[in-house]
C-alpha cells in the first residue's frame, strides 16, 4: 500500500479511471460529479490513506470556512453548554459548525475510519472524551488543527478546568464547616474515566490532609445521572451510621440525592449537607451549594484556540479555566450530638 505522503490527486483519479477534475470534486464534495463516482472515487482515497492537501485546496478553493466538532453526549446541560459557546464564537467568525454526535465505541471506529479521505473542515473539536494512539494517527492524516475542550488529557492544545482542584474546593468546604463523617457518590463515565478519578482523587487526599478516615461504606459509586444519585444516597440512608455530608461528582447526582434525603423526612442541611460541582442551572434554582465551572466560556475559549491556529497563531499547549465555590443553602455545620438523657 503506498505511504499517504507518495499518493497524489493524479494517483487517486487513475485508480478511480475517472479526470483529474472529477477526482477533485469528489473529494470535495463539489458539484458536478455523480454520487456512485463520488463514492469511488472516496473509497479508492480511504484505501490509498490519501489526504487533500490543506496547502492546495486553499490554493484551490480557499478553506472550508466550517468547523467540526465531535461531542460524546448531547442531552446533557454540560456538553450542550460547551458547544453553544464554541458555536457562538465561530457564527461571529464568519465559520460553520458541523457537530458530530460519536456517543459510543461504534459511532467512534466509523467517525474516525472515514476521517482521512474526508477532510470536509479546517479545524477539529473534540469534547469531553480521550482519544486513543490509533485515532491520535487518524487525525493526524487530516492535516487539520485539533484542540481538545474539557479534558485532563489529550491531544494539545487543551482547554479545561482543573477538576481535582474543583473537587478539593467542595470536600474542603465541607471539612472546614465542621463535617467529619462525609460521603461521596462516585459518579463514572466511560468517556470521562479521568474526570471521575481526579474528582474521587481530591475527596481521599481531603480527607487524608484533614486527619480523618477513609470509611469505604461511605463511597457510593454510580453511573452519572440525578436518579443514580437518588439510588446512592438510599444506599447510604441504610448505614448504621448515617453520614452528616454528602459530596457529588455532579450537580445532577447531587439533586437526585437530595430527592432522597428529603422523602425519607431529613432536612437538607440541618440533617444532612450536600455540596455538587458544575453550578448546573438547577442548582440555584434549588439553592444548591457548588463548585462553579462556566462550560460556555469554555467553549468560547475553545474556539478562540481555533481561530488563532487558523490565522496562523501560537496556541499554549493547556488552558486551565477557574471555578469558584458557590455557597448556597444546602450546606451547613452539623448539628452537634445531643448527650444521652440521665436515667
Amino acid at each position: 500500500m503506498q505511504e499517504s505522503s507518495s499518493v497524489t490527486l493524479a494517483d487517486i483519479a487513475r485508480l478511480a479511471g475517472v479526470g483529474m477534475a472529477t477526482a477533485s470534486r469528489a473529494l470535495s464534495n463539489s458539484y458536478g460529479v455523480s454520487a456512485r463516482t463520488r463514492q469511488r472515487v472516496l473509497a479508492i482515497a480511504e484505501q490509498q490513506h490519501f489526504v487533500v492537501s490543506p496547502q492546495a485546496a486553499g490554493l484551490a478553493k480557499g478553506n472550508t470556512g466550517r468547523v467540526g466538532v465531535l461531542v460524546p453526549h448531547l442531552s446533557r446541560w454540560h456538553f450542550g453548554a460547551v458547544v453553544e459557546g464554541v458555536e457562538t464564537l465561530l457564527r461571529e467568525a464568519g465559520l460553520d459548525l458541523l457537530l458530530y454526535h460519536v456517543g459510543d465505541a461504534g459511532d467512534r471506529r466509523r467517525f474516525f475510519r472515514a476521517l482521512p479521505p474526508r477532510r470536509k473542515v479546517d479545524a477539529l473539536i473534540i469534547i469531553g472524551f480521550p482519544v486513543t494512539e490509533d485515532e491520535q494517527r487518524q487525525l493526524e492524516l487530516m492535516g487539520v488543527h485539533i484542540v481538545t475542550a474539557a479534558l485532563q488529557e489529550g491531544v494539545s492544545p487543551l482547554v479545561h478546568i482543573d477538576d481535582y482542584v474543583a473537587a478539593r474546593r467542595a470536600v474542603d468546604h465541607l471539612i472546614n464547616l465542621g463535617h467529619r463523617r462525609i460521603a461521596m457518590i462516585e459518579a463514572t463515565d466511560p468517556d470521562l474515566p479521568d474526570l471521575s478519578r481526579r474528582r474521587s482523587t481530591a475527596y481521599y487526599d481531603a480527607l487524608t490532609e484533614a486527619g480523618l478516615p477513609i470509611v469505604p461504606e461511605l463511597v457510593a459509586v454510580a453511573d452519572w445521572g440525578g436518579e443514580e444519585g437518588a439510588t446512592c444516597m438510599g444506599t447510604l440512608l441504610g448505614l448504621h451510621q448515617t453520614p452528616t455530608a454528602v459530596y457529588a461528582h455532579s450537580d445532577e447526582v447531587a439533586l437526585g440525592a437530595m430527592r432522597t434525603i428529603r422523602r425519607a423526612g431529613l432536612r437538607v442541611p440541618q440533617d444532612i449537607s450536600v455540596i455538587g460541582i458544575d453550578d448546573h442551572p438547577l442548582a440555584s434554582l434549588t439553592d444548591l451549594t457548588t463548585v462553579r465551572q462556566d462550560p460556555f466560556e469554555l467553549g468560547r475559549t475553545t474556539a478562540q484556540a481555533v481561530l488563532a491556529l487558523l490565522r496562523g497563531e501560537a496556541v499554549p499547549p493547556t488552558t486551565t479555566l477557574p471555578t469558584s465555590l458557590i455557597i448556597r443553602a444546602t450546606t451547613a455545620p452539623p448539628i452537634p450530638d445531643l448527650p444521652a438523657p440521665t436515667p
